[in-house]
């Protein structure tokens, strides 16, 4: 598997609509522009702030107001996947 960009919506706290797509962790606008065509989803504003989340995390999220056009969701989360990367393990204990 390649790396991908999993986009999804957030409505009342469940996953309402969701999309795997190839993705460059270092340009992730033209993923998501391609997933939120498939979606029939208007291209939010991108901030600072989700360019520095994006950067640290390889991933963030878009509210509402984010949006010129009203949208059904709550919350629009994208997140890099990279199968390459090393698996995290729990430090805490009671998973041993």
């Amino acid at each position: 598997m390649a790396s991908a960009l999993w986009v999804r919506t957030i409505h009342r706290h469940r996953m309402d609509k969701q999309i795997v797509v190839p993705c460059v962790r270092s340009d992730p606008q033209d993923a998501l522009a391609s997933a939120l065509q498939k979606l029939d989803i208007s291209r939010p504003i991108w901030l600072d702030k989700n360019q520095r989340e994006w950067d640290e995390f390889g991933q963030t999220h878009f509210l509402p107001d984010a949006f010129l056009e009203s949208v059904p969701f709550d919350r629009l989360e994208i997140e890099y996947i990279d199968p390459d990367a090393p698996k995290r393990t729990s430090r805490d204990p009671r998973n041993a």
